[in-house]
């Protein structure tokens, strides 16, 4: 492979030929991705905006919208690793633009629900048909940047979750609001459909776009051909390449990342779902405002996850950039109950802590990627990932219980607090630094 590349035209040093070529990587790829990935975030968590108007009109309780949201990730686990490794066998491009499509005509499909056992099975449906995307989505990557480049990509791509978050509230909003009524669907109803949408016509993008192989990329010369897949084997070299996926099931760092995952995940879920109801609970009625007000948390966010993810591939430290940010978070979860009287000061500690969130989650995704490698790496990553997205099932439903209980998010607030400071000591006391800091 060297000496194909000496024997290639250079017309830039190798420094300048890597930039260009990353660059160009970069923007082939991580636009799509991203896309992709505001999308699905949207359909998932969307529920969450439907909840101020489905529960009235459905006669549903806390408890069961908390059950609902939250039983979309039993799907997920139950389905995560074996559509991991049907992609890691067929192909990306395939495999997630079936993903897509599918969950598409089940999240619009959930216009139809009317009773409590349909809100469950929809939900339920809903995770089976996106098991999969996410860790599909981090093992992609492995496939064109190495490790020291994986951190800001990674970070990147999952600006997906805040942008979701900054469109996905006013437009949810403003669909609660200016389309009850029309044709005879509630707003809750027209939520479902129009967000359900852009996820089939995404899977058709993926399908005609996405490139599965370096070795297919038209448009990259011979030259960043050879360079890519050059850093990506010398990657692939210093990792476990010789374990099954389900020999990664028996390694007890991926364990101890899916504890870590699942504490992370207990407070980005407790907060997407639940930062509606709360920010209706300081008194502000209508849903268009609800929205905008939603997205200055994730607009915030968004910033904090580019900024930490440019600061940990710097300094090739992940470790404190997933705990620091993480311990923000609960500050910011603790300090948005003990300001709960003032709005003005809430929505900043709920800021805070989305800051928080949102920053650790996308450098967590480095750690697995740097010690595990083909088939390992897709069975450990949906492992990690699968186990993780439990949390999606217990936080929601966790909060809604308490609320029920309590008649306050107060409580549920501490408690997703305490796992994220959980989550910051298990990852600076459980992982050697030699490991994961590349």
């Amino acid at each position: 492979m060297e000496a194909a590349r000496r024997a290639a035209p250079a017309a830039m040093p190798d420094t300048e030929l890597e930039a260009a070529t990353y660059a160009k990587v970069a923007w082939r790829i991580i636009p799509l991705l991203f896309v992709c990935y505001v999308v699905s975030y949207l359909d998932r968590v969307n529920v969450g905006f439907a909840k101020l108007q489905m529960l009235n009109d459905l006669s549903f309780s806390e408890s069961v919208y908390g059950l609902g949201a939250g039983i979309f990730f039993l799907g997920y686990f139950l389905f995560e690793v074996p559509s991991n490794l049907i992609l890691y066998r067929v192909g990306a491009r395939k495999w997630i633009a079936r993903i897509m499509i599918t969950w598409g005509v089940v999240s619009a499909a959930m216009l139809f629900v009317k009773t409590p056992t349909m809100f469950y099975v929809m939900r339920l449906f809903l995770g089976v048909a996106e098991a999969g995307f996410f860790p599909g989505m981090i093992l992609y990557l492995t496939y064109w940047f190495p490790a020291e480049r994986r951190g800001g990509m990674t970070a990147l791509f999952m600006t997906g979750i805040p942008i979701a978050g900054v469109v996905g509230g006013p437009l949810s909003g403003w669909i609660l609001q200016s389309m009850s009524g029309v044709s005879g669907l509630a707003g809750w109803q027209w939520l479902f459909v129009l967000e359900g949408l852009p996820s089939i016509v995404m899977g058709v993008l993926v399908l005609a776009l996405l490139k599965d192989r370096i070795a297919d990329a038209s448009w990259l010369t011979s030259e960043q051909k050879l360079l890519l897949q050059e850093k990506v084997a010398n990657d692939s070299a210093e990792k476990n390449q010789h374990i099954s996926a389900f020999h990664a099931f028996r390694n007890a760092q991926v364990w101890l990342l899916a504890a870590i995952y699942f504490c992370l995940i207990m407070g980005l879920y407790g907060v997407s779902f639940w930062m509606p109801s709360i920010i209706k609970s300081m008194g502000i009625k209508e849903p268009v405002t609800v929205g905008l007000i939603y997205a200055i948390p994730y607009a915030a966010g968004t910033i904090s996850m580019i900024l930490v993810g440019r600061s940990a591939d710097a300094t090739k430290e992940r470790r404190w950039h997933i705990a620091i940010p993480s311990l923000f978070g609960a500050v910011g979860l603790v300090a948005s109950v003990v300001f709960g009287g003032s709005p003005v000061l809430a929505i900043a500690s709920l800021t805070l802590a989305t800051m928080g969130i949102l920053s650790a989650i996308p450098l967590f995704w480095s750690c697995p990627t740097a010690f595990l490698d083909g088939a390992a790496a897709a069975g450990g990553i949906a492992l990690i990932n699968s186990l993780g997205n439990l949390a999606g099932f217990v936080s929601p439903y966790m909060v809604g219980f308490v609320k029920d209980m309590t008649h306050s998010t107060d409580v549920g607030m501490y408690m997703l607090a305490a796992f994220m400071c959980t989550a910051a000591i298990l990852i600076i006391a459980g992982l050697p630094a030699r490991l994961v800091n590349k």
